[in-house]
């Protein structure tokens, strides 16, 4: 175990002199070790959230495909059906250019990083023995630097606010009060990525797309698991985490806010099966209302009517037929003849 531990620190050891560096140049300008890890942050962020930016496209193509995804389970239903399913749903990946695992990349690249600054910040700490006496002995930093100097001098604590951030939250602590700010540590890292996540899904439900299952089972137990970590590292590493999940909530609103989370926008292409049901709606919706008539021509719906319809010269014209006069009763003029006969004889 102590030779893959090595092996592994060989590898990274470029790295970790590299974080070193960044953060003694930044603690040379400020001399506090929580703002040289608050900026050593910035810069790994400013890495990364391009990463971000490509993970959140990835969750709203994602929620945009929820339907879609939910005809092909309803269609290839049973377990007999799995293979075929998957395949269809790949199949849709590829068609929609959405990556299904896009949406943990941010949370994937975190790790290393985590890993990394977790052994620069225990080289910050190191200490050797000489003449029996433990004195500090940093490493991963320029000797001749600033931060060297002062963490020769206090014996490798790494202080700042009162704390020092080598600690974990059960570390023997001085008092109870001084374990309250790391307590406050691990519960800011937690509530910070679930408001990360509640953020992504507020904006779902404003813009009417499900949630994936497995998103959201991501979403629920993700932070827990974390948040052992968080009291299992030293308070410099949360810190870090706090730090970092404020700049992606940040990133985040703005992608919200300028609409450059929208798939439909940046490259991903909309379903087929959907751009066809708009298509036939919009057809449907230019076109002109015009009541069935018996025996009407369809041609001539549309015509204003105004304008009579003009006879093809071109088409044998049908005979006009005489109008006839409707016959009108006679008058009975027998009837009236006999009463002038009576009125004579009187």
């Amino acid at each position: 175990m102590k030779s893959f531990a090595h092996d592994v620190g060989s590898i990274f050891q470029p790295i970790y002199d590299l974080l070193g560096r960044i953060m003694a140049f930044f603690y040379g300008i400020i001399p506090n070790y929580a703002v040289a890890i608050a900026l050593l942050t910035v810069v790994i962020m400013a890495v990364l959230t391009p990463f971000t930016i490509k993970s959140t496209k990835s969750m709203a193509a994602m929620q945009k495909l929820q339907p879609e995804l939910k005809k092909l389970q309803q269609k290839y239903k049973g377990a007999e059906n799995r293979q075929l399913l998957n395949e269809e749903m790949m199949k849709l990946y590829k068609e929609e250019g959405v990556n299904p695992l896009g949406g943990c990349l941010p949370m994937l690249l975190q790790t290393p990083f985590l890993i990394m600054l977790y052994g620069v910040i225990k080289g910050l700490a190191n200490q050797v023995m000489l003449h029996g006496k433990l004195v500090s002995h940093p490493r991963y930093i320029p000797i001749h630097s600033k931060m060297y100097d002062d963490l020769v001098a206090s014996g490798g604590q790494i202080k700042a606010f009162g704390m020092d951030l080598n600690l974990k939250l059960f570390s023997v602590h001085s008092s109870f009060l001084a374990q309250i700010p790391f307590v406050l540590f691990v519960l800011a890292a937690v509530g910070l990525q679930y408001f990360q996540m509640a953020q992504i899904n507020n904006r779902s439900r404003k813009t009417g797309q499900a949630m994936p299952a497995q998103q959201q089972a991501m979403q629920r137990f993700l932070p827990l698991i974390f948040a052992y970590f968080y009291m299992i590292i030293p308070a410099a590493v949360v810190l870090y985490m706090i730090i970092s999940t404020s700049i992606r909530i940040l990133t985040q609103y703005l992608m919200f806010r300028t609409g450059l989370s929208d798939p439909t926008k940046n490259g991903v292409k909309a379903s087929t099966h959907r751009e066809e049901i708009e298509e036939e709606h919009k057809d449907g919706a230019n076109r002109p209302h015009v009541e069935e008539i018996p025996g009407a021509n369809p041609s001539n719906a549309t015509k204003p009517k105004d304008q009579p319809n003009k006879p093809d010269p071109s088409k044998p014209q049908p005979q006009k037929r005489p109008a006839t006069k409707p016959s009108t009763p006679k008058p009975q003029l027998q009837s009236r003849s006999k009463a002038k006969r009576k009125r004579k004889a009187r």
